[in-house]
């Protein structure tokens, strides 16, 4: 079979499933992805998905708005199958509670999976395996997730943290039957065909750096910058008064460099002289302040790099999402996917190598 997708936005969750169905049902199919708005009773919807495609994983999570080739789309119901012209087999574990041990769960899962596949996850080979990840974007554990798996495996993963419509209440993971908050699901696929990982963010580095001198880790909150109130620091990098510093978050985030490599730490809000991220920040981590650029002709140059593409899922940053949104540029950014089977959701943080943020991870599979 050929990558097949499909979009509902009709607003009964049962009429919704159906078109799903309708538009992706194939025997071949080996996986099924799939991302939904909250306005489908996440409990109801996880069931019925899998339930509409019996013998089939089913793996999906809750957005901030959703996306499928060609279309950004809020309020609606998206998914993939991928058959054997892609995939030769997927495997995927629930990883409960991943606040309160994160490490103990991957460890758990990877045990488990090194069984389903006859093979260890730790010697699998990164050219033949890749792994997804969609975290509970509510739980705070994505860093503690992502480095577990870094120190499990040589797989790579990519991913995004699940939405709930900006509400920020309650954010779920679905895998089978189950929709799960708190939680995490990953994924090894082995793949059929060549595979790439693509990382886009759209900043260029200024001169400044803010140290990050005090810091609450687990609460993502850092107190002092350069030895002084992060919030005053942070005003002063952008050069505007500590009352008007939230206004400067979404075009002036700080960056973790690593090379010509930008891993963006998003502030969220200032509360006393702290900022609070999206990130967790280790004390002592010197941060580039950073302008952003063109998102657009950031995005077309990465999948442009890529001339073979046969399927793409994309994990967006809702930050990125909302400044297209602002700017009315959200039909421009999904052209860019027109041509290409893809699927991808809004997040509330993506995941490659760590958590990161105002970013667009995607996998690529591609033609041999």
């Amino acid at each position: 079979m050929k990558t097949k997708i499909s979009v509902s936005s009709n607003p009964d969750l049962g009429k919704a499933v159906a078109e799903v169905v309708r538009d992706i049902a194939d025997k071949d199919a080996r996986l099924i992805v799939y991302f939904a708005s909250t306005a489908y009773p996440p409990t109801l919807l996880a069931p019925a998905m899998a339930a509409a495609f019996p013998g089939v994983l089913t793996v999906g999570c809750t957005t901030a708005g959703e996306i499928v080739s060609g279309r950004m789309l809020q309020g609606s119901l998206v998914a993939m199958a991928l058959g054997s012209d892609l995939i030769v087999r997927a495997e995927a574990r629930l990883l409960s509670r991943v606040a309160e041990d994160a490490r103990a769960g991957v460890a758990a899962a990877f045990s488990e999976l090194s069984r389903s596949f006859g093979y260890d996850v730790g010697k699998m080979d990164p050219e033949r395996h890749v792994g997804l990840i969609l975290a509970d974007g509510l739980s705070g554990a994505e860093e503690r997730l992502m480095d577990a798996i870094g120190d499990g495996t040589n797989v790579s993963f990519v991913g995004g943290s699940a939405g709930d419509d900006l509400k920020f209440q309650q954010t779920r993971v679905f895998l089978g039957g189950s929709a799960v908050s708190d939680a995490a699901i990953v994924v090894i696929i082995e793949a059929a065909v060549p595979f790439q990982i693509l990382k886009t963010q759209s900043f260029r580095v200024l001169p400044t750096r803010l140290v990050a001198t005090k810091v609450n880790e687990p609460m993502r909150r850092v107190i002092e910058f350069n030895g002084e109130p992060a919030a005053l620091a942070y005003a002063k990098a952008t050069g505007v008064r500590p009352e008007q510093a939230n206004a400067r978050f979404m075009t002036n985030p700080l960056g973790l460099l690593a090379g010509d490599e930008i891993f963006v730490r998003s502030p969220q809000r200032i509360e006393g002289g702290s900022v609070y991220f999206y990130c967790s920040i280790v004390e002592g981590t010197e941060l580039a302040l950073l302008e952003s650029t063109d998102i657009i002709a950031d995005t077309q140059k990465a999948v442009a790099s890529v001339k073979d593409a046969l399927a793409i899922l994309d994990f967006d940053c809702i930050l990125r999402t909302l400044e297209l949104r602002e700017k009315g540029h959200c039909d421009r950014y999904a052209s860019i996917f027109a041509k290409t089977p893809t699927l991808g959701f809004s997040t509330y943080g993506e995941e490659y190598i760590g958590h990161i943020n105002q970013t667009s991870t995607m996998l690529v599979f591609r033609s041999r």
